[in-house]
């Protein structure tokens, strides 16, 4: 997981992170600090979690893993187009 996507698609949808922690599942007295934790790359989250955040965030999954910056941003506008499709 590359922590500074996490940290730019919530503060992209304007979240705290307790409040995306909550929302992602993550039990309200611990969400921050592990969010927090989770941006700053001192811990991992599973995969699982990961999926939470990139349902929460409307991002796709494969965002959080990407190395390259400008491919991991070509992927999110993709899927823009591909969600605004869907409608």
């Amino acid at each position: 997981m590359i922590p500074h996507r996490l940290k730019s698609a919530r503060a992209k949808a304007k979240l705290t992170q307790e409040k995306l922690g909550v929302l992602a599942g993550i039990d309200e007295s611990t969400a921050r600090s592990r969010v927090s934790q989770y941006e700053s790359g001192t811990y991992s989250p599973n995969f699982d979690t990961m999926c939470h955040f990139a349902r929460v965030l409307n991002v796709p999954e494969c965002y959080f893993y990407i190395i390259d910056d400008a491919f991991a941003e070509q992927i999110l506008a993709l899927y823009e187009v591909f969600r605004a499709a869907q409608k």
